[in-house]
């Protein structure tokens, strides 16, 4: 966990026990005791998100586990987070998480199969171009045992929502690259998947390893990208919810290679 600002990690308690309360900023500034100005730079300092940004990510993802868990109708999932409409749940959900909520409620059949096709992938090997001012290398280690594979992508916010601009799949830990980067700030992060994952794990990953950077990676024109050396560790009570449906990354990777075994 970040020891910046520790005060922070009890104000996320606090949003973490009451996501389905109103939690206006002046709310939680008067609980951890400092001006809605103060604490909200702070906050942003620590976790590189607004308190707002942070507590809608994580009542999305008390929406993924409601549509998953329960017989919820979408609609009432979308009242209990806090959307009034209907439309305006299901924009957001779409927008952040990859596909709409009622097909991510219906992917776990489909999810099995990517998972058993990707465990039969001899050739993970995308043939993406190669250009040292457009590619980003780097190494993932973990210091726990792990037998799957690695999602790594870079996103425009220190939050694993939406498509990351970049990404692919590794098989297992080692060697990374991502090809064909445009000038732009960008923060990496990765998760991995056990081939023993079952798909509703996969769709919910609360206990996945993962590692993500809080320093933003800056690519500049013509200028080659720092090496990138980074750590899966167990979720951490600071980590942002991961967003974005794994099996949309999994299905856009087999898809590009399979355009690459074409050509």
């Amino acid at each position: 966990m970040n020891n910046r600002y520790p005060e922070i990690d009890e104000v996320i308690a606090y949003i973490h026990n009451n996501i389905y309360d109103p939690l206006p900023l002046a709310r939680l500034a008067e609980y951890a005791a400092y001006s809605p100005y103060h604490f909200s730079r702070i906050f942003k300092e620590r976790m590189g998100l607004s308190p707002q940004y942070f507590i809608s990510a994580l009542r999305l993802q008390k929406a993924k586990d409601l549509l998953l868990n329960t017989q919820m109708s979408i609609r009432d999932i979308g009242l209990e987070i806090g959307q009034q409409s209907l439309g305006t749940f299901t924009t957001r959900f779409t927008a952040r998480v990859g596909v709409t909520p009622s097909h991510f409620r219906n992917s776990a059949h489909s999810t099995d199969h990517l998972l058993q096709a990707l465990q039969r992938l001899q050739d993970w090997k995308e043939n993406m171009p190669r250009h040292p001012y457009h590619c980003l290398e780097g190494t993932i280690a973990s210091d726990q045992p792990f037998d799957g594979f690695i999602l790594i992508g870079l996103f425009a916010r220190p939050l694993p929502e939406g498509l990351p601009l970049y990404g692919t799949l590794v098989p297992g830990l080692g060697k990374f690259r991502l090809s064909g980067i445009k000038p732009g700030v960008y923060y990496l992060m990765a998760t991995s998947v056990s081939w023993e994952t079952g798909s509703k794990d996969m769709l919910l990953p609360h206990a996945t390893l993962r590692t993500r950077t809080h320093m933003p990676v800056v690519v500049q024109p013509h200028t080659a990208i720092s090496y990138q050396e980074v750590m899966l560790y167990p979720p951490k009570a600071d980590d942002p919810p991961i967003l974005i449906s794994l099996p949309v990354l999994m299905n856009q990777f087999m898809n590009r290679i399979h355009q690459a075994s074409r050509m």
